[in-house]
């Protein structure tokens, strides 16, 4: 570790140095390069933190010393030193990860103050309350963040001085009742840790440091990058930036702007500010603050110039971005800039209207709308032929609606949560240390703050609806309460909150699903254009194959015949099936089903005209349509007992012989699939001849029914030669009954991996593959999903013996493998070969990745997923293919001498 380079100034970094820098200090020098107005500073880079991690918490060596070495070229740069009798240095110090984590981790700001300096601070502006207010600030973040002392406690105590002095307001209260403020922290601090506050300022900011650096493994840091799929090897850098000063009176302040609406995506500056605060007054929702569009009134020229600045910045980094600012005596600085967090509406509309405006490419566009966010546009909102009871207002933070028990402490939403129980969660404001009930609510409530607030960005982020700064509310946790004007509402009681209207409203209330904006299908039409890997649906009824084909699906990758066996009018005819005692007996409940599975076929291939359907013949073991052999028990004991009927009797006894003959010690791998049609074929005989007079009908009334066969859980070739004959055959006599000609396919699922492993053999009598990988990883890796995620799943992530859940998200190495070996093998044989996927990996990112760069033909998934698929198809190919345009900076945006 010796002779790396772990500080480097502002200068010395780029936009490019993100992994290095963190984001927030590779911006710091993307601007400070551009020559906007950047208080300066130094960067302690990601490997610094990751070697700090692999010492057990210690700095590598020369760390501390480089550090030093920065600070006194800033100190000689700005004409002021740490500790200085006339002119101290002050600076903050933030956390910056390579992805942006708001809220996750520690900043200290106006470090360096210490008894001596807040006086030398005092003279300097002239301004005694202003100094006192920074040290008791200082004293409050570095006591909590760095010695780990509770907030609230510094909370009681101020607290405690605004009611002696009889003000609400943080500002209100004098030097000198600040200074009783800060003696009563410092002697906080001493009681609960043993030691004195540090005064000396070089120890002060590597404390800090260490402290920042500790931060990374702090648990709402774990429980957001767990959420958001951030890993943990990443490491955070550190920045050291000169403080300036938004509380030195009425010509400072400070905001957070983004450059766009980030709930509606609209083309205007959208955030808040606070006149005489500093930056934490906003984002912590301490005092509620003023829209941005205020500034404008109060202060014209700053207004002017931050409207400049954020064009610049949107045109330099060709996205939305959320800035950080302070004014300090009607000078603007520009403390951070990061890309925007917004709503998955916001980001399609924006990356919709930077095409339109010339900003973007196609291409860069459909790269701008992650995928993970288009699960927001499916969040229901409330029917407004509703009758509300709305009994507060608020600030629409976060669109969406929800209904849920009212909590107010985050353990308890989470406790909740995993109990199944719908939640929203009422906070006076969040901090950071409430991402895990956050995570586990419907919604959230918070009675200060702003538009930009952490609990607003938090819930955005994870497209929760969210109302903040609903200030009628009155909070008492004590009782667990809160109060409007007319009612006091319990924990346990069931309220509604709308993030899109900002209200309030008491029970439960009825929810209409959304509709895809303009921009959404315009959008949708520049992914189709792009992309080469189709997108179908699960679909298995007629309902949900036409909604898959409203969201875009170019077919029906699987429909699961076994659904339609469940059906009330159906089950008996299906168990007198599986009780027969012959062949005869069972062709004649066959015959029953037949018209209706054919009723069921005919309308899902009418829903689909024009687009393959692919019908997996049965799959399940027979017992599970059978009634369960301990209830039978049961109610032959109670019959027994009763002096029930002889014949009542005697029937259930027999029917709990066959099902106990039926019964498997792994029904999983055990007579089901292929194995039931090798066994019965005339049951899948039954359901092709279904299938094939469905699509019979369908062309004498003019459509067009394209389907596709599909045998599961095949082993061996022979197994599909035999079935195959099987289908064919059905598929002959009734083109012959019917004098109607009509094309179909057949193929099979491949979901044991010795089907994969042979997949050239069983491609002879394949017209196409499809990966059923829910079995498939079952196979591959032993796990019973059921058993696997119920009791061992867990620790398997949290041990990363695996990176994700591997029914989640597919398992490249494992069962990837195979898969890959199964493309090449089969394509070997019939190099046109139909290969897709159907199950949950179908409709995930990831996964879909994965699938393109295989070379599948489709993914399938369930209908609300399609235009994720579609979206995600998209972005595979413009990744890999290097299609993305390439672009560059205008010469105005260079960098400026």
């Amino acid at each position: 570790m010796a002779g790396k380079k772990y500080v480097y100034l502002y200068e010395e970094g780029s936009a490019g140095m993100k992994s290095l820098l963190g984001g927030k200090g590779a911006n710091l020098a993307e601007m400070t390069n551009i020559g906007l107005p950047v208080p300066p500073g130094l960067t302690v880079t990601t490997e610094a933190c990751k070697d700090f991690t692999e010492l057990g918490q210690k700095f590598p060596e020369g760390l501390e010393d480089q550090v030093k070495a920065k600070i006194s070229i800033l100190e000689q740069r700005l004409g002021k030193k740490f500790g200085d009798k006339t002119d101290p240095l002050l600076v903050s110090v933030r956390s910056g990860a390579p992805i942006s984590m708001p809220g996750m981790m520690d900043t200290v700001l106006n470090l360096g103050l210490n008894d001596r300096t807040v006086e030398v601070l005092a003279a300097a502006t002239g301004n005694e309350r202003f100094a006192l207010d920074c040290y008791r600030r200082f004293i409050n973040m570095f006591g909590n963040v760095v010695m780990g002392v509770e907030h609230n406690r510094f909370e009681e105590i101020l607290q405690c001085w605004k009611t002696e002095a009889g003000v609400k307001d943080d500002y209100r209260l004098s030097a000198g009742e600040w200074r009783k403020v800060i003696a009563g922290y410092k002697h906080l601090i001493q009681k609960e840790t043993g030691r004195m506050f540090p005064q000396e300022p070089l120890e002060q900011l590597f404390m800090a440091v260490y402290a920042v650096f500790n931060s990374w493994n702090n648990d709402r840091a774990v429980v957001y990058r767990k959420y958001n799929k951030i890993p943990d090897h990443l490491g955070t850098a550190v920045n050291i930036q000169a403080m300036v000063f938004g509380n030195l009176g009425e010509d400072s302040g400070t905001g957070v702007a983004f450059t766009r609406n980030p709930s509606t995506g609209e083309n205007k500056l959208y955030g808040e500010y606070l006149i005489n605060a500093q930056g934490e007054d906003v984002v912590a929702g301490i005092r509620t603050p003023q829209p941005i569009a205020a500034l404008q009134r109060d202060m014209p020229e700053i207004y002017d110039q931050f409207a400049g600045v954020c064009n610049l910045l949107e045109q330099h980094y060709r996205d939305m971005q959320d800035v950080e600012f302070t004014i300090e005596r009607g000078r603007l600085w520009i403390l951070q800039t990061r890309t925007g967090k917004r709503t998955a509406q916001a980001a399609i509309k924006i990356a919709v209207d930077m095409f339109n405006e010339g900003l973007l490419a196609k291409e860069e566009a459909l790269l701008k709308v992650e995928p993970g966010h288009l699960e927001q546009l499916l969040h229901r909102r409330i029917n407004p032929a509703a009758e509300l009871n709305v009994v507060a207002r608020g600030l629409p933070a976060s669109p969406g609606a929800s209904s849920g028990m009212v909590v107010f402490d985050a353990d308890m939403a989470e406790k909740l949560g995993q109990e199944g129980k719908s939640v929203i969660l009422v906070r006076t404001e969040t901090t950071p240390d409430d991402i895990h009930g956050i995570v586990a609510a419907q919604g959230v409530l918070t009675s200060r703050g702003g538009m930009t607030s952490h609990a607003a960005v938090v819930a955005r982020g994870m497209g929760k609806p969210c109302v903040c700064g609903c200030e009628s509310i009155k909070i008492d946790y004590e009782r667990n309460e809160f109060y409007t004007e007319e009612l006091a509402i319990k924990q346990g009681d069931i309220i509604s909150i709308d993030g899109a209207a900002g209200s309030v409203i008491l029970g439960a209330v009825p929810m209409l699903d959304p509709e895809l904006s303009p921009e959404f299908q315009e959008l949708l039409v520049w992914a189709d254009q792009v992309r080469t890997l189709g997108v179908r649906a699960n679909a298995d009824t007629p309902d949900d194959a036409a909604k898959a084909r409203e969201f875009g699906a170019a077919g029906i990758g699987l429909t699961r015949t076994e659904h339609m066996f469940m059906a009330q009018d159906r089950l008996p005819i299906v168990q007198e099936m599986i009780l027969a005692a012959g062949r005869e007996e069972r062709q004649a409940a066959l015959n029953r089903l037949l018209p209706m599975q054919q009723g069921d076929f005919y309308g899902i291939l009418k829903a689909m005209d024009g687009f393959p359907v692919t019908i997996r013949l049965l799959d399940p073991p027979l017992h599970e349509f059978l009634p369960n052999a301990e209830d039978l028990v049961v109610e032959i004991t109670r019959l027994r007992l009763t002096g029930g009927d002889k014949a009542e009797i005697s029937r259930k006894e027999e029917l709990l012989r066959k099902v106990r003959a039926l019964s498997e010690f792994n029904p999983m791998l055990g007579h089901r699939g292929c194995r039931l049609g090798i066994t019965f074929p005339e049951v899948y005989g039954m359901q092709a001849r279904a299938i094939f007079k469905a699509t019979a009908r369908l062309v004498e009334e003019g459509f067009n029914p394209v389907p596709e066969v599909e045998i599961p859980l095949v082993i061996a070739e022979k197994e599909l030669e035999i079935l195959r004959e099987v289908i064919v055959n059905a598929a002959e006599e009734v083109m012959k009954d019917t004098g109607v000609k009509f094309h179909y396919t057949v193929g099979t699922m491949i979901e044991v991996p010795r089907a994969a492993l042979l997949a050239d053999e069983v491609a002879a009598q394949a017209d196409f593959f499809s990966f059923g990988t829910n079995d498939l990883t079952q196979t591959v890796l032993g796990f019973s999903r059921d058993d696997a995620e119920g009791k061992f799943m867990q620790d398997y992530l949290d041990k990363k013996i695996l990176a994700d859940n591997p029914f989640m998200v597919l398992d490249r190495k494992g069962v990837g493998s195979l898969m890959k070996t199964a493309v090449e093998l089969g394509r070997k044989t019939k190099p046109g070969l139909l290969i897709g996927i159907c199950g949950e990996h179908g409709g995930e990112p990831d996964s879909i990745e994965f699938c393109y760069g295989l070379g599948l033909d489709f993914v399938s998934c369930s209908p609300f997923r399609v235009p994720i698929a579609r979206l995600v198809a998209a972005q595979a190919g413009i990744k890999n293919d290097g299609s993305q345009k390439k672009t560059f900076c205008a010469p105005h945006l260079q960098k400026t001498s």
